[in-house]
């Protein structure tokens, strides 16, 4: 069980415990100077928000020294032993709108969510470094870079980082025979990033509707459409470069048990749902394998009848919702008429023993708090915490260090962890 420190003395006790846990005994290793551990960078894709914080923080502690220990380590970040999924993958690909499996989280659904969650952070993290995505799972293939076009006209003169197209995502197979065995089926997924540049912020604020692929009805947000069907001067729609590449996989494949996964953030959990909508009514519908999309943090996109519409043509959507994120709510409060997709899976970051109660807003929108919570995720009213969470701390710290609780942020500093900020800087010198 989770436990509270009572006093001061009991933190320094606690803490002056788990440091001898942890050295070394003289005399089974030569003296060697503290490890360094560098934290990988930032994910979080909004900008800072500076608003003040309380000082008050709840002393909270993990079940046990050596728990502590493990979360503060870069090694429990990779997920624990995957279980055959083969006669149930149907149902956590939300055959059923994952009925019985939300409340309590399935373990297995959980898996799953931090599995396509983690190739999420690949996509932040190649396009902010400017490098090829580094697959977090490597039963994947990469088979296609997408691009997002901006339907804003920028003067010529603008700089290149300003262009109108930009990398948002890519397409990836799995193609090792044993996790296909495990899994069930051959899966493809479609992976976006969040909001990252200009354009795609100004896009955010279209947020009128207008019918979507030749609706009458049927209507989305203004600048998710332009997103996603805007043509770039030497690349493809989204739109475009998504269908092309799905029916060239699903002809490939078409003998075998085939899934298509759609995973985003924030603006690419907006895109995804135009993505799985529109797979589902195209020309191939009838071929088209069942579609899935896991959502983190997703605003609106449509009207009633885009989200009726979603449903009847079968795709599965489900939302993760931190009940404090702000985004999940707009853009209902700028332009009436919007409605959510789908089944919601609800996290709530006040539960979470490691955050402080009253984490910003930007916190409550990262991608790696989410993940956290998914994690932590027990169930029952108020979205317990369980206390068996296995999740590293280390990127949480890193990213979001400043709404974690100071007593795991100074246990990271003594153990030897190098806390980097957004921008990549080491924090010795932000101090300077």
């Amino acid at each position: 069980m989770i436990q509270s420190l009572s006093s001061a003395p009991a933190n320094q006790t606690h803490l002056s415990n788990l440091e001898r846990l942890l050295r070394p005994h003289p005399e089974s290793q030569p003296p060697q100077p503290a490890p360094r551990i560098r934290l990988l960078p930032t994910t979080l894709r909004i900008p800072p928000l500076h608003i003040s914080q309380s000082n008050t923080e709840e002393n909270v502690s993990p079940r046990s020294l050596s728990h502590l220990s493990q979360l503060l380590s870069d090694t429990s970040r990779h997920s624990s032993p995957r279980t055959n999924i083969a006669p149930r993958w149907r149902d956590l690909h939300g055959c059923s709108d994952w009925s019985g499996l939300v409340d309590p989280l399935d373990r297995d659904l959980r898996r799953e969510l931090l599995r396509y969650g983690d190739f999420i952070h690949s996509a932040y993290h190649a396009f902010f470094h400017s490098t090829a995505p580094q697959l977090p799972d490597r039963s994947y293939r990469l088979t296609r870079h997408l691009f997002a076009t901006s339907s804003i006209r920028i003067p010529s003169w603008t700089s290149p980082s300003s262009l109108s197209s930009s990398w948002i995502g890519f397409v990836a197979v799995c193609n090792n025979e044993r996790e296909i065995r495990r899994m069930g089926r051959r899966d493809i997924v479609i992976v976006l990033r969040g909001t990252a540049t200009a354009l795609e912020w100004a896009e955010n604020l279209r947020v009128n509707l207008v019918p979507h692929l030749n609706a009458s009805q049927a209507k989305v947000e203004c600048g998710f459409h332009s997103l996603y069907t805007t043509p770039g001067a030497s690349k493809p729609s989204l739109s475009s470069a998504v269908t092309e590449e799905i029916r060239r996989l699903v002809e490939i494949y078409k003998n075998e048990e085939l899934s298509i996964t759609v995973t985003g953030h924030s603006l690419g959990a907006a895109l995804a749902i135009l993505i799985a909508d529109e797979l589902n009514g195209s020309a191939m519908e009838a071929s088209m394998p069942p579609i899935a999309v896991y959502s983190f943090g997703g605003p609106m996109v449509g009207n009633r009848a885009f989200s009726e519409r979603v449903d009847e043509r079968g795709a599965k959507v489900l939302r993760v919702v931190n009940a404090h994120d702000l985004v999940t709510r707009v853009p209902t409060w700028f332009c009436g008429g919007y409605e959510h997709v789908g089944t919601e899976l609800k996290v709530d970051s006040k539960v979470s023993p490691f955050l402080k109660p009253d984490a910003n807003p930007a916190c409550c929108h990262d991608l790696e708090a989410y993940l956290h919570l998914v994690d932590g995720l027990g169930g029952g009213d108020g979205c317990q915490f369980r206390p068996n969470a296995k999740r590293s701390l280390v990127r949480l710290i890193s990213q979001q260090r400043g709404n974690v609780k100071k007593l795991y942020v100074n246990k990271a500093r003594a153990l030897g962890l190098e806390l980097v900020d957004e921008v990549g800087l080491p924090e010795a010198a932000m101090l300077r």
